[in-house]
Formats: C-alpha cells, sequence, structure tokens
C-alpha cells in the first residue's frame, strides 16, 4: 500500500492537466447547456428589431416598368407507379396468348410493369419448351438480364450441374422465371410487380405443359403453389399446380440454386428433392 506522506500533489495536478481537467468540481452539477439557453433568451428579448430597409427613392426615369406576373405553371406530373388495373390488363393478354411464341411478343409489348424500364432484356425462358420438366424460379440478376436468358450465373451453372446429376440438360428441362425482367439492383420485387407478372407466368406454364414443375425457391413457390409454409418445410413434398383451365401438374418445392451456393450443406436436400424429380418423370 502506498504510503500518503510520499504522495506528491503536483503529480496529481500534471495528471488531471493531461487528461483534460481545467476547472475545479463544484458541490451541485450544472447544466452549461440550460445557462446557454437563458443567456440567449436574454439576449433575443433585449435587442430590438431590426428596422426594415427603406429603398432610395427613386426617379420617374430610374423607375422600371412593373413586368407582367408570370402565367401560373402546370402541376409537375409524377413517374408512373403500377396499379391493379396493369394486373388486370396483363391477365387479360395473357389469356390471349395461344403460343408461346405469342405470349413472349406480348410480354416484349406490354409496358405495364416499371421493371421493365429499367431492366436491359426481357428473360422469357431457356431450354426446350417440349420437356416434360420445367423449372421456374424467381427473377433474373445481372447475367440473366445481359444475356436475356435464365439461370445462366453462377447459380444457373449450379444449377445446370444438378440437372446432370439426374440425366439432364436444357435440352430436355424448360426453365423461366416468374419475374421476366431484373429488379433494380436486384432487390425483391414488390407485392403489385410480382402480381402484375403472374398471369404471364401462369399463361407460360399451361402453354408448355409440363408433366413435373419444379419450383425453385421460396418466392416462386409461395406464387405458384399459394403455400403460406415456408420452403424448408415445403421442400421435398409433392403437391399440385392448377392451371386455369383445370389440369393438375405434380409439383415439387426444392432450395433455389443461390441459396444452395450460400449454405453448400443443404445440397444434399436438394439432391434428394432431384431424385424424387428423376422418380417421378421415369415413372
Amino acid at each position: 500500500m502506498t504510503d500518503p506522506s510520499s504522495f506528491d500533489p503536483r503529480e496529481l495536478l500534471r495528471f488531471y492537466a493531461e487528461a483534460g481537467y481545467d476547472e475545479a468540481l463544484e458541490e451541485s452539477p450544472v447544466d452549461r447547456f440550460a445557462e446557454g439557453k437563458a443567456a440567449r433568451a436574454v439576449v433575443a428579448r433585449a435587442a430590438p428589431p431590426a428596422p426594415a430597409p427603406t429603398p432610395p427613392p427613386q426617379s420617374p426615369r430610374e423607375a422600371a416598368p412593373a413586368r407582367p406576373a408570370a402565367p401560373p405553371q402546370p402541376p409537375q406530373q409524377k413517374a408512373a407507379v403500377p396499379d391493379e388495373e396493369q394486373a388486370q390488363r396483363a391477365r387479360a393478354l395473357a389469356r390471349e396468348a395461344k403460343t408461346l411464341d405469342e405470349l413472349r411478343e406480348i410480354m416484349a409489348a406490354f409496358d405495364g410493369c416499371n421493371l421493365k424500364f429499367t431492366a436491359k432484356n426481357l428473360v422469357f425462358a431457356d431450354g426446350n419448351p417440349q420437356a416434360e420438366l420445367m423449372l421456374v424460379g424467381e427473377a433474373p440478376g445481372r447475367d440473366e438480364d445481359i444475356e436475356g436468358l435464365p439461370f445462366v450465373g453462377r447459380s444457373g451453372r449450379l444449377l445446370d450441374r444438378m440437372l446432370g446429376a439426374i440425366g439432364r440438360d436444357r435440352t430436355s428441362a424448360y426453365i423461366a422465371n416468374v419475374i421476366p425482367w431484373r429488379p433494380p439492383g436486384n432487390r425483391d420485387p414488390s407485392p403489385l410487380e410480382t402480381e402484375i407478372c403472374r398471369p404471364f407466368i401462369e399463361r407460360q406454364i399451361e402453354l408448355a405443359a409440363p408433366k413435373v414443375l419444379v419450383t425453385l425457391g421460396n418466392p416462386s413457390t409461395k406464387l405458384l403453389l399459394k403455400a403460406q409454409s415456408g420452403i424448408m418445410r415445403m421442400r421435398g413434398n409433392w403437391t399440385t399446380y392448377a392451371t386455369a383451365s383445370g389440369a393438375e401438374i405434380p409439383a415439387m418445392p426444392t432450395l433455389h440454386p443461390a441459396y444452395l451456393l450460400r449454405n453448400p450443406a443443404h445440397k444434399r436436400l436438394a439432391w434428394r428433392d432431384f431424385l424424387e424429380v428423376k422418380a417421378r418423370l421415369s415413372g
């Protein structure tokens, strides 16, 4: 224990100075902010109001003629926002398509979804439209937007390997997305944007008429299969997709390849799902 008699007060003062203490503490706390506000209020009340500046007198020659008042400007129009009317329009247009080629032309000309104006290309589909197997994801990414084809980036290469594991490739499968235009910055599509695009993918499935439908990931599974549960509970369980004409297609929800790239340990789950798909197609 340090002997108090050997303590040098100058060392303590030097410590306080180096630490930034420049005032002695008072017996009770003082609110310096309140003091500053009170002082400014007193100064404001004491100061007389500043007189308005008086313009110098002008001679008749110096006085400029009064300018006529500017006409009122029309209100600026806001950017267009998709609404329920566009969703109804999409449903009517989708019903008119009798072939996949007609549907592609209708979607290319459709201007009711704002995503079209920020995307580079319409990402309609890839693969063989006569194939027994159809896979549907959510929306294109950057690589897909550039090439105009679904699943061509890293997740697409993984999907190709998953198809190859069950003896298939893009010549024996048909691949599409719920949303055919890339959302800016790969953001999630809004519910209204999804609702506007829904009739197109539903008609696309109906016209392709696959023997088996695979929904890749949570968004496409919930939208197409009207599911309330998450993908981890839905995956691996057969369900049915019903078209507008009443046809029923066996559907298998599974994990999205992009999710598997982030969680490689779950590839074994997707492998089981694809084995189920292979068995159903073989049977």
